[in-house]
């Protein structure tokens, strides 16, 4: 089963291809459905404005499963740098939110 992850960021290929080590697993590009729905097609290369995903763990998908389809996960201290630094990459911290009460809410309880 597909493992989704907390977090990650759609970026453009090209914003990747920026990175000076930068490679691309072809192989694992996510299959496209051909005009013949019964034979989906593998893709074998990207163009520079189709969407690759980040993952929290600063690996490079072609979907938003962390595991499935990785094109890239060669990260290194450089490649996490390159994330924070020229992609400003960031993982949200989700903080439990308290939600304040209201008037019409204790006049219910």
């Amino acid at each position: 089963m597909a493992e989704m992850g907390q977090y990650c960021k759609a970026y453009l290929v090209r914003d990747f291809r920026g990175y000076d080590g930068w490679t691309e697993n072809t192989s694992n590009l996510v299959t496209v459905d051909g005009e013949d729905a019964d034979e989906p097609t593998l893709r074998t290369d990207r163009v520079d404005e189709d969407v690759l995903y980040l993952q929290e763990n600063f690996v490079v998908t072609d979907g938003i499963f962390m595991d499935e389809h990785v094109v890239f996960d060669d990260v290194t201290e450089r490649w996490k740098a390159f994330c924070l630094e020229t992609l400003d990459f960031e993982v949200p911290s989700y903080a439990t939110l308290e939600v304040p009460a209201t008037a019409g809410d204790e006049a219910n309880g």
